[in-house]
């Protein structure tokens, strides 16, 4: 696959990790486990050494703070615990497992920029929530882009705002939603991207942006809106080295299943048949015209 993008002028951004673990390291404890640090680097070496020569970008974890929110405070995700100590621990060995990753995979054959991809939001406090959000974003984020010294880039992915009360997250937000609950918030790019830039002096990837909806008018609605404020931070002099519309294809979205599209591309899941909608014609136009498709 690496070598068919090569051959195809296509840069191959590579994930090593992607929320799941196997069952042996997670009955070791998972990412509560310290050595984890060690076996997630050992992993690291193996796919370097297959297929570094091939690598375009790199991001060794895909959303670490995700993986410790959803699975050690909100009891999502495995293991599905609830508990602040645990979700902060968590995140700590997560971070070590990125630069430890990150070593590996520099060390090894290939040349290829490598750089976290984290989860960020646009925050907003309800009355009484002030506190609240400090400390979530504390953990969610500046640790994060604290640890990303040494990086190449920071990869941005976003998607909403999210409201925080003094009880927690506002899960049933008003005014316009998508699939997913989430608040249409296409102003999210122009505001993480800022906020990474302010926290970090590396260049900015925006590793995912779209939007989980069945309505393809309003995909192209918050693509425009979207890539408006990604030309807005450009023109300030931001440097944003991409984008990446999530997702090309309808995909399982985790706890949701098959429900939200996120993809510019239908996919029948009995034939497996494929259909591109009107957004990615769309879209395909956007980009080759951006930035002037954006002013």
């Amino acid at each position: 696959m690496l070598a068919s993008c090569q051959r195809r002028s296509i840069v191959p951004v590579v994930t090593l990790h992607h929320f799941t673990l196997p069952l042996w390291v997670a009955d070791a404890g998972g990412f509560e486990n310290p050595v984890i640090a060690t076996w997630m680097a050992d992993y690291a070496r193996v796919v370097g050494e297959a297929l570094g020569d091939n690598i375009g970008v790199a991001c060794p974890i895909n959303e670490p703070n995700i993986v410790a929110v959803m699975g050690y405070l909100a009891a999502r995700f495995p293991p599905q615990v609830s508990s602040w100590d645990r979700f902060v621990e968590v995140n700590r060995n997560l971070r070590t497992c990125h630069v430890a990753m990150r070593e590996v995979l520099r060390a090894g054959p290939g040349n290829f920029p490598i750089g976290l991809a984290l989860s960020m939001q646009e925050y907003e406090a309800v009355p009484g929530g002030d506190d609240l959000l400090d400390s979530l974003r504390h953990e969610m984020e500046d640790e994060y882009l604290r640890a990303t010294e040494g990086d190449d880039f920071v990869g941005v992915q976003c998607y909403t705002k999210l409201l925080i009360g003094p009880g927690g997250i506002d899960e049933h937000p008003k005014g316009e939603l998508t699939e997913m609950g989430y608040l249409f918030w296409p102003q999210c790019v122009e505001y993480t991207v800022r906020r990474a830039a302010q926290l970090t002096s590396l260049p900015i990837i925006v590793t995912e942006n779209g939007i989980g909806t069945n309505d393809d008018a309003q995909r192209i609605r918050y693509l425009t809106e979207a890539l408006r404020g990604l030309k807005k931070v450009q023109d300030e002099g931001i440097d944003v080295r991409g984008y990446f519309q999530w997702s090309l294809l309808d995909n399982f979205e985790w706890t949701f299943g098959y429900g939200p599209k996120f993809g510019i591309v239908e996919v029948d899941r009995t034939t497996f048949e494929r259909k591109t909608k009107p957004s990615a014609q769309w879209y395909g136009e956007a980009t080759r015209n951006y930035p002037n498709s954006a002013a």
